[in-house]
């Protein structure tokens, strides 16, 4: 039991890769942690992690031993949640990860109410637009916008997503409206680096377009604001600018050509024959929650 113990810290510590937050999901202190860490170690006669102030690493025998190690840990959890199915309460700690501008707007305006359900459940929720692997960060489940790739992972749709082209009126009173897509070369476009190019849909049928101009980014948030403030033509979801469509901030551009209709809100997780209830609960919740959003669920 003890072994047990140090081998679920370990693979938190790399997951989280911070001694702190390790503790602070597993319910330990820092000290604490440490020190089974050092135990662990000391029993295996290696070094399994690379420490410094301001992040913890594995090694490379660590980084091995934790992938031996992590589908130990999951299958627990797993025959833990086996025997607890029939518990009608969602308890324990959620982790979720989902997109910075998404996670703002459309989930933690509803956590009170979701706690206000499941005041035994606490939420560790992670905002980063970048595609994490859920397996590997040991994350609970994630939140994914747009078309998925196929992976290994049971995906649920929460809600449809509709992307169209957009501009202030500012904007495009000073630099043209675009008639056809082969205008948008006149035009500063607006892209994440891993949304470019905009893959579209329109009269013709699918098409690329290469989206250029002086931004580079990685961030949505960055994209949004920018395209609020008038630098240029951006794809962006209606969930993300519905109230800026609405009152005019935003225009609609070549309003002929949106995104794939495939794409979508989904919920993530690892594929288990036992969905954990904490999981449920919160796909139950938001599914609800979506069920009633069509000013922006539907363009």
């Amino acid at each position: 039991m003890h072994d047990q113990s140090d081998l679920e810290i370990f693979a938190r510590v790399v997951r989280t890769g911070s001694l702190t937050q390790a503790g602070s999901e597993l319910g330990l202190s820092v000290a604490v942690v440490s020190k089974r860490l050092k135990r662990l170690e000391e029993r295996l006669a290696v070094r399994l992690l690379h420490r410094t102030t301001r992040r913890v690493a594995p090694t490379d025998v660590g980084a091995a031993f934790f992938q031996r190690v992590a589908p130990i840990v999951d299958a627990i959890a797993e025959a833990e949640s086996l025997v607890s199915q029939n518990a009608s309460r969602a308890r324990g700690t959620l982790r979720v990860t989902a997109p910075s501008s998404f996670g703002r707007l459309h989930i933690v305006p509803h956590l009170r109410a979701f706690f206000a359900l499941h005041p035994d459940l606490v939420l560790n929720l992670e905002l980063s637009d970048e595609f994490e692997s859920l397996v590997e960060r040991g994350y609970d489940l994630g939140i994914r916008v747009g078309a998925l790739e196929s992976s290994g992972l049971t995906a649920v749709r929460l809600a449809p997503v509709r992307r169209v082209l957009c501009a202030r009126p500012g904007y495009l009173d000073a630099a043209g409206r675009p008639k056809t897509l082969d205008d948008l070369r006149h035009h500063v476009c607006l892209a994440t680096e891993n949304q470019n190019p905009w893959r579209l849909v329109g009269p013709e049928g699918p098409c690329t377009v290469s989206a250029s101009g002086p931004l580079r980014t990685h961030s949505n948030e960055v994209v949004r604001e920018a395209v609020i403030g008038g630098l240029g033509i951006a794809l962006r979801s209606t969930w993300d600018v519905h109230a800026e469509l609405r009152d005019g901030s935003l225009e609609v551009v070549l309003p002929a050509y949106a995104a794939a209709a495939s794409a979508g809100i989904f919920a993530v997780y690892p594929s288990r024959a036992f969905v954990p209830a904490k999981t449920r609960a919160f796909i139950a919740f938001f599914k609800q929650v979506y069920r009633s959003s069509g000013d922006w669920a539907e363009g």
